[in-house]
């Protein structure tokens, strides 16, 4: 999976919402081993720095644990990884229905297109 960085948002903020991905998707699964700062930051081209303040936002969230001997892990916690999820899954809702406002949608023609489309 390549990093997507962009202008208008922090580096860090960046990389902390595509890490945030990665474990819920499934790409580091619960309990696995992250790769380390260094690693993550050469795979991204950004500074071990910038790597390192995403990381300790992911710590904060609860998606990660720091052992000092074993590095970090993902957490195998299911309430925060459901949590995640759910909150990455209405933020993809916002940005359809935002999108779809744009095209001068109503919220509710939006899910009926949804609706629609499934079919």
């Amino acid at each position: 999976m390549d990093w997507n960085l962009s202008d208008g948002r922090p580096i860090w903020v960046q990389l902390h919402q595509q890490l945030t991905q990665r474990i819920a998707t499934g790409m580091y699964p619960r309990g696995s081993r992250m790769p380390s700062v260094r690693e993550l930051a050469a795979e991204a081209g950004v500074n071990p720095n910038t790597m390192q303040r995403a990381l300790a936002q992911l710590e904060a969230d609860g998606l990660v644990t720091t052992n000092r001997t074993a590095g970090r892990t993902v957490t195998e916690d299911g309430h925060v990884l459901s949590r995640i999820c759910m909150e990455l899954a209405n933020e993809k809702i916002r940005e359809y229905l935002k999108s779809m406002a744009l095209l001068g949608f109503s919220k509710d023609e939006a899910v009926d297109l949804l609706k629609q489309w499934e079919e």
